[in-house]
């Protein structure tokens, strides 16, 4: 199973993101954000906010400098996903998963864009939704 968990904005800054699209949406900054990572809840998704260094932001409409962002799908069985998405064109480009499975694989899509297969420890399936562990 996947689902869709987080969009992701690459930023140089991302308590001010944040803050500017908390604003902007009414809803609050998860309070565990960080310097190099934000996120606002919108229940399953979460607008996230990365922090890159060199950030060059993308001069719209033009292509010298194109948008940036990336998707992340939380997967119950990374290697059966992963086989499924590389069957249908996508190509591994980083494997950032430990020896006990978790972690994340970052792919390309048929043209280029970034998404990840995610798979972090405590998360649990249900027909609501994914619950999320309490971070500390």
């Amino acid at each position: 199973m996947l689902r869709l968990t987080d969009f992701i904005i690459d930023c140089p800054d991302t308590m001010k993101l944040a803050a500017f699209y908390a604003e902007v949406t009414g809803r609050p900054v998860k309070e565990d954000s960080t310097e190099d990572w934000a996120g606002i809840r919108f229940g399953e998704i979460e607008l996230a906010f990365n922090r890159v260094a060199d950030y060059r932001a993308p001069q719209w409409p033009g292509s010298e400098h194109p948008k940036q962002f990336h998707l992340d799908f939380e997967v119950d069985d990374i290697e059966a996903e992963q086989s499924r998405v590389l069957a249908l064109g996508a190509t591994l480009q980083r494997d950032c998963t430990g020896p006990d499975g978790y972690g994340f694989r970052v792919y390309t899509d048929i043209v280029g864009h970034p998404f990840c297969l995610c798979r972090n420890r405590g998360v649990v399936w249900t027909e609501q939704g994914l619950v999320w562990p309490v971070r500390s």
